[in-house]
């Protein structure tokens, strides 16, 4: 296998482009390794690599070079094989990417490389439960033309993301997620691999259970959602059906819902990362959605997905330290919400999040260190109901405005910090937010 490795670097570029980074806390642990196979002789002024090295130990520094952003990626492919090795060292991945840049291809070739197959059946294993395009895929309906009166969801039983359903008792596993995101019920037919959907509807005063019901296409969209989310506490859970799982692989499942629903996703999906061994990628164009997520995944590798149109090749950028994913648009999320009063009790949450990250950066140990000080002696005040309010189980089926009483404190408090921390006001007026420059 090749790397695009150089064999010579000036003196001046290696300083700075590679042991300077190599001197971060974050890749400090990588310095020995080009300190041992990159030698600049007395009176030259480029570094050589040694001759004769081993495959593993080029593929270790090309891994490094790209870790550090000094080399791009020729293909998609090579950006699924990084991900692999990252994910020795990293347990989270989260990826922003624009619509079109390969989001979804990635995932698949992700996927692609953990498979194998197994001579004697002609089956392929698997290390990668993933949720995509494709996922949805394995869920159509049959509508009953001729009839119209039996509308069954069918699941490709074929796929080994169905494994064993009935014995683990599915139904009672993906209510409570789905509960919290809709109205609707289900009943799944094991036997002819397919479920039916009904509603209960308050008709005269009286509730009434109407089955057989065609659900919409976003109520679909949330359904095979929360069907995966029961499929990943299984895997959490350590069900024997899912033991072979070894990586999560998320793309985009917000694509079907509205601003107001994203954070909610977002929210729940960290809480089912944390605390277990599974190794966890999550890729999004959704500004929000990604934000949430890098706020409420603590370590995760956060990382920005670029197309160079020219040339073919990608950049993977570290945004770990760029406004435009992690302070900024957070910050013009909430302000947009309080200018046109749609502010909703989720909103303290990722106002909190952001009083954290500032206070954290000044050395403060506290969020309220952010929450202005008046003659009025409302910081008390305040910061009780930022921790009152910013925990919470919120409902993407129905999500809760906030009381008159509260969108004024909520006002207060973010037009107050916007003020005592001098933030560019263009940031906020003219709908663009500039990225870190380089």
């Amino acid at each position: 296998m090749s790397y695009n490795i150089p064999s010579k670097i000036e003196k001046v570029t290696f300083k700075t482009m590679i042991l300077k980074k190599l001197n971060n806390d974050k890749f400090s642990h990588h310095k020995k390794l080009f300190s041992d196979n990159y030698k600049c002789p007395r009176n030259s002024e480029e570094y050589t690599l040694r001759e004769n090295l081993s495959d593993a130990l080029l593929a270790k520094l090309d891994f490094v070079l790209k870790r550090i952003g000094y080399n791009q990626f020729d293909a998609i492919k090579d950006i699924a094989k990084y991900f692999r090795i990252l994910l020795d060292e990293k347990k989270y991945i989260v990826l922003f990417a624009y619509n079109g840049t390969g989001k979804t291809r990635l995932s698949v070739e992700f996927k692609s490389l953990g498979q194998q197959l197994i001579d004697d059946t002609g089956e392929k294993t698997a290390d990668t439960l993933y949720y995509n395009a494709f996922t949805e895929d394995l869920f159509n309906w049959d509508n009953d033309l001729d009839n119209d009166t039996e509308r069954v969801l069918k699941l490709n039983s074929n796929s080994r993301f169905f494994s064993g359903l009935e014995d683990l008792e599915m139904e009672s596993r993906i209510r409570p997620f789905l509960h919290r995101y809709a109205d609707f019920d289900f009943d799944i037919k094991y036997e002819e691999s397919g479920i039916i959907f009904f509603r209960d509807v308050l008709i005269s005063g009286t509730t009434q259970r109407i089955d057989n019901i065609k659900i919409s296409r976003g109520e679909e969209n949330i359904f095979i959602w929360c069907f995966f989310l029961a499929i990943v506490q299984l895997v959490v859970d350590k069900a024997e059906s899912y033991n072979w799982v070894k990586y999560i692989y998320v793309d985009d499942p917000i694509s079907s819902l509205d601003d107001n629903n994203v954070i909610a996703v977002a929210s729940h999906l960290a809480q089912l990362m944390s605390g277990n061994d599974i190794k966890v990628i999550v890729s999004s164009h959704h500004t929000l959605f990604f934000n949430v997520l890098c706020n409420e995944i603590n370590k995760a590798e956060q990382l920005f997905l670029q197309k160079n149109a020219k040339s073919g090749t990608y950049i993977l950028k570290d945004t770990t330290k760029t406004p435009f994913f992690h302070h900024v648009a957070l910050l013009k999320e909430l302000k947009k919400a309080s200018d046109s009063d749609e502010l909703y009790t989720y909103h303290f949450n990722i106002l909190r999040n952001i009083l954290e990250k500032t206070a954290s950066f000044h050395g403060f140990a506290h969020f309220s260190s952010c929450i202005r000080k008046g003659v009025d002696e409302d910081e008390p005040v305040y910061t009780r109901l930022v921790n009152l309010l910013s925990h919470g189980n919120y409902s993407l089926f129905d999500p809760k405005e906030m009381v008159e009483e509260n969108k004024e404190h909520f006002k207060n408090i973010l037009n107050n910090f916007l003020d005592d921390y001098n933030f560019n006001k263009k940031l906020f007026e003219d709908g663009q937010v500039q990225e870190e420059q380089e």
